[in-house]
């Protein structure tokens, strides 16, 4: 038999479930174990941000079983969810729960994988690259820089009743982290620039709005922390959307590396000028 890249991988036990991270959209990013577990499960859920090309790496005969959520819609109930693989191991399957980027990123495996170990199902987690990282990375903004930022944060625009979290420490993250980037947020931006402003950030600061990354529909907006809000409204761009505020963002015109793929010259480095604060 020809040796593959799949060769002494684990295998995916019937009446087991793997919560597997698919990445932020192109299925180039997904891991290895990902790809051998869509070639071995004999049911898939997934999530509605999960790139259509992915599922295509199914085994033949898999049923896809969708669970996604999206804001404002009728979307299945978290615990349902959860009791559906349950109950899929109980049966025997070789059950893969897939999530756009990493499940335990705001992802809410960890509450899926509780489930399990509370009714005695064996699973396992495979990581994925989450959109705050991969997805920036596709529009050519770096989360960190040494020019700039020493520490990010990554933190949800909602919680689970829809609305901005009233636990989050604005000031703190205002004047702690340089570099911000968030989930879920764009429906409630005008609130959270406001929030951040009147904790200490300029309102000139960049901001940037990733719109279906690492996917052939990316859409990259470009703004401030003042006209987020109104520039998000006339563009008219829907989620899903990762959010960076930072500095980080004015190196897009020099990293925009898909951009010049199709021709677009890139520009000299913003901070090339400086004199680094940590040479190598």
């Amino acid at each position: 038999m020809t040796e593959t890249v799949f060769d002494g991988l684990p295998q995916l036990e019937p009446g087991t479930v793997w919560l597997v991270g698919a990445g932020p959209g192109d299925p180039g990013l997904l891991t290895l174990h990902a790809a051998n577990a869509l070639r071995q499960a004999d049911v898939i859920v997934h999530d509605a941000l999960v790139n259509g090309d992915c599922l295509k790496l199914a085994k033949a005969g898999a049923t896809l079983e969708f669970a996604g959520k999206r804001g404002g819609k009728p979307s299945p109930k978290q615990r349902d969810i959860s009791l559906r693989l349950v109950e899929l191991a109980r049966e025997g399957k070789r059950v893969l729960r897939l999530k756009g980027g990493d499940p335990f990123v705001f992802g809410r495996g960890g509450e899926e994988a509780l489930m399990l170990v509370e009714h005695g199902i064996p699973f396992r987690i495979v990581p994925g690259i989450t959109a705050g990282i991969g997805g920036l990375a596709y529009a050519g903004i770096p989360v960190t820089h040494r020019e700039v930022n020493h520490a990010v944060t990554f933190l949800t625009g909602h919680d689970s009743s829809g609305v901005v979290p009233d636990r989050i420490n604005w000031e703190g993250i205002a004047k702690g982290s340089p570099v911000i980037v968030m989930y879920m947020a764009m429906k409630h931006i005008g609130q959270i620039s406001a929030n951040l402003i009147a904790a200490g950030r300029s309102a000139d600061e960049p901001v940037a709005f990733v719109c279906n990354a690492a996917t052939p529909e990316q859409v990259v907006l470009e703004t401030t922390l003042s006209r987020a809000e109104a520039d998000v409204a006339a563009s008219g761009l829907e989620p899903p959307a990762i959010v960076v505020v930072g500095e980080v963002v004015r190196l897009r015109p020099s990293l925009d590396w898909q951009g010049a793929r199709k021709g677009r010259a890139l520009a000299a480095d913003p901070f090339s000028s400086r004199i680094l604060r940590n040479p190598a």
